[in-house]
C-alpha cells in the first residue's frame, strides 16, 4: 500500500489503569514505549485498542480497567485520515456504561469503532488458536463488522432473540410453539445473513491467511481453512431449534445457532491443534492478525493501526525482523512495547517513549 494510512496523531488517556493523565503525540510510523514490566506500557495500547473495539484485549473483569479511587476514564485521539481530513474519537466510561464522541457528537459505539481500526498481537494472542471458540468468533466477526455494513444490526437482533429463548428455557415455561416459534424464526432468519456473511469473509481472507502463514511457518506445510456454522448444514435453524426444544429445556440455553460457530486451520504436518508448540500457536496467531489488517486494507485503502505488546518477548529475532519490514513496507503506524529496544527497531526512524509509573517521557 502507498502512502497515507490512518494514524493516530494525538493521545490522550486518563483514568485508566495506571495512567492518571497522558497526552502525547505520535509518530505516524513506528512508536515504542520501554519501561518495566508493571509501568503502564501495555496500557498505552490497550486505550488504542478500546477505541476500536470498546472492549480490553486483555482478559479479566473489566472494572480493574479504571484506576483504582478514580470513577471514570477517559481516551481522546485524534485520527488523520489518508485523505488528510482529521477526526476527534472519544471514549468514557463512567461505571458500566460506555460513551462514545466523534468530532464533539455523542455516536452509538458502533460508529465509534467503525472510524478506528485496530490490531493487536500480545501474550494472549496464541488463545486465538489455542483457546476456546469465542476469540474466534470475534476475530471473525471484527473483520465481518469492517465489510458488511449490516452485520452489527442483525447481529445485536440475534443477540436479543438469543437471550429471549434462553429465558424462556430457563423459566421452566412448556414448549409450545406459540412462545418459542417467534423467537426461532427471529433467531433462524438473522443468523443465516450471519452464517453467510462469515463464510464469504472467510473465502476473502483464505488467501492472504494462506500467505502469511507459509511466510512464517513454512516446516507445517499446507494448510487448510475449516468453518462450523453452530448446527448442522443439512437443515434449517428453525426446524433444527424446534427439534432440539426438549434438550435446550433440559440444560437451560441454545445449543445450536450462530453462537456456536468456530473455525480453525489444520496444518498437513499437524493435523491437529494440541501437535502446535506454543511457539507454533502464537506464530499462526501473528499470520492471523497480519492477514486481517492486510484484507482490511485491500477493501479501505488504508492500513489499521498495529499495536504489538511485548514484542522480543513473544517473538524471535527473525519473525520481529520479519513483522517490522512488512509492517514498514505497509507504511502502517504501529506502537510497540517492550523491557529493552529490540533489535528489529535498531537504525530506524522511531519514536521513543519511556513509562514508568504510568508516566510518560519522550526519550527520541
Amino acid at each position: 500500500m502507498g502512502t497515507g494510512n490512518v494514524q493516530l496523531e494525538q493521545l490522550r488517556i486518563r483514568g485508566l489503569r495506571c495512567l492518571a493523565d497522558v497526552s502525547l503525540a505520535l509518530d505516524p510510523a513506528i512508536n515504542f514505549f520501554v519501561g518495566a514490566n508493571g509501568a503502564g506500557k501495555t496500557s498505552v495500547l490497550e486505550a488504542v485498542f478500546l477505541l476500536s473495539h470498546a472492549r480490553s484485549f486483555r482478559s479479566g473483569a473489566k472494572e480493574a480497567l479504571l484506576q483504582r479511587g478514580v470513577p471514570q476514564l477517559s481516551i481522546f485521539a485524534e485520527l488523520r485520515k489518508r485523505d488528510g481530513r482529521a477526526n476527534r474519537l472519544g471514549l468514557g466510561r463512567e461505571g458500566v456504561r460506555w460513551e462514545a464522541k466523534v468530532d464533539g457528537a455523542s455516536v452509538a459505539l458502533g460508529q465509534l469503532v467503525r472510524e478506528c481500526a485496530v490490531v493487536c498481537f500480545e501474550p494472549g494472542s496464541h488463545a486465538l488458536i489455542a483457546g476456546a471458540a469465542e476469540e474466534r468468533r470475534r476475530y471473525l466477526d471484527w473483520g465481518v463488522f469492517h465489510v458488511e455494513h449490516d452485520f452489527l444490526s442483525n447481529w445485536r437482533r440475534y443477540q436479543r432473540a438469543l437471550k429471549q429463548r434462553n429465558s424462556l428455557l430457563r423459566s421452566g415455561s412448556t414448549a409450545s410453539d406459540e412462545l418459542f416459534a417467534p423467537w426461532e424464526a427471529e433467531l433462524a432468519q438473522c443468523a443465516q445473513q450471519i452464517d453467510q456473511q462469515r463464510q464469504a469473509y472467510l473465502e476473502l481472507l483464505r488467501p492472504r491467511l494462506l500467505a502469511s502463514v507459509t511466510g512464517l511457518l513454512p516446516e507445517l506445510g499446507a494448510m487448510e481453512l475449516r468453518y462450523r456454522r453452530g448446527w448442522s448444514d443439512d437443515r434449517d435453524l428453525a426446524y433444527h431449534l424446534r427439534e432440539q426444544r426438549g434438550r435446550d429445556l433440559a440444560r437451560g440455553h441454545t445449543t445450536a445457532g450462530v453462537h456456536r460457530a468456530d473455525w480453525s486451520m489444520v496444518f498437513e504436518h499437524a493435523p491437529l491443534r494440541e501437535h502446535l508448540s506454543r511457539g507454533q500457536e502464537k506464530l499462526t496467531a501473528l499470520a492471523c492478525m497480519l492477514a486481517q489488517a492486510g484484507l482490511y486494507a485491500e477493501h479501505h485503502g488504508e492500513w489499521p493501526i498495529v499495536c504489538l505488546d511485548d514484542l522480543a518477548s513473544e517473538l524471535d529475532q527473525a519473525h520481529q525482523a520479519a513483522v517490522v519490514a512488512q509492517l514498514q513496507a505497509a507504511n502502517a503506524q504501529v506502537l510497540l512495547t517492550g523491557t529493552d529496544l529490540p533489535d528489529a527497531l535498531h537504525g530506524l526512524p522511531a519514536r521513543v517513549f519511556h513509562v514508568e509509573q504510568g508516566d510518560l517521557t519522550r526519550l527520541l
